[in-house]
């Protein structure tokens, strides 16, 4: 992976310099990160947290954006170094361990899932690391239900956030003002919708930290420029006979998340 991301890194430097050009006639960029601007290299500190069950692109569409960062050490981090399946069977080694993640990361990140939530959301030692690291990081973040376990840790109390359109009107139980948007920023919380708005989650991120040039460049060095063939992505749009279904499949574990709120939120 450091060989991959070096060439990321390097090539949206190239990107940033407007060298475009250049990079589309080699596999391996002309220029090297260190020939541009200090300015373009950070050292943010980027903590995503991992667990049974997690929904795999919940975590990769931000994972590549914030490795587009120059200089930010992004860290996949757990309870132990063992690997961790998603939901979907993609077995993940973890980077760091909770206790030698950092103690205030620029950026504390919590994918979503389904039946891994609802166990995530039980779990003290997650709660209890998420609880003491979103204390006290800079930015406290979430994609899809990932919203719910920051809430079962106490972290939205009082905040608006966003979650997964089939569960977002649940965080209510968590002292959180539910928000019907794709992406909701309050204060230092800021939360994304279902699974895919996680990349857009990313990219504003990375727009505040290094400024919108070096934002676009990261999304036009993505090609990230949605063109579905339908436009179904929210319930305003869906047909309201999908919109139905959907619900209905998904009802007992609405309801489960729901219960969740009956468990006491730490502080």
């Amino acid at each position: 992976m450091n060989s991959r991301r070096d060439f990321l890194s390097a090539s949206i430097a190239a990107v940033l310099a407007g060298s475009v050009a250049d990079l589309s006639h080699s596999a391996e960029p002309e220029h090297g990160a260190h020939e541009f601007p200090k300015s373009w290299t950070g050292k943010e500190t980027v903590s995503m947290v991992l667990f049974p069950g997690f929904t795999t692109l919940d975590l990769f569409g931000p994972h590549h954006m914030f490795i587009l960062m120059m200089g930010a050490k992004v860290q996949l981090v757990a309870p132990t170094l063992d690997p961790i399946v998603s939901e979907s069977g993609v077995k993940i080694t973890p980077t760091m361990t909770f206790a030698d993640s950092p103690e205030k990361p620029t950026i504390l990140f919590v994918p979503g899932g389904s039946g891994g939530v609802l166990k995530a959301a039980k779990d003290d030692t997650l709660l209890d690391y998420l609880a003491d690291r979103g204390s006290k990081a800079e930015w406290v973040t979430s994609v899809c239900t990932g919203s719910v376990i920051l809430g079962a840790a106490g972290l939205l109390d009082g905040y608006k956030a966003t979650s997964h359109w089939l569960v977002r009107d649940a965080l209510t139980a968590f002292g959180a003002t539910p928000v019907n948007q794709r992406i909701v920023i309050d204060r230092n919380r800021i939360t994304g919708a279902g699974v895919t708005a996680g990349l857009d989650m990313s990219l504003q991120i990375v727009g505040r930290l290094r400024g919108d040039d070096y934002a676009k460049s990261t999304q036009l060095f993505s090609e990230y420029d949605p063109q579905p063939p339908y436009d179904a992505g929210s319930p305003e749009k869906a047909p309201a006979a999908t919109v139905r279904l959907l619900t209905d499949m998904h009802r007992g574990y609405s309801e489960k998340v729901k219960k969740l709120s009956k468990r006491a939120i730490k502080q």
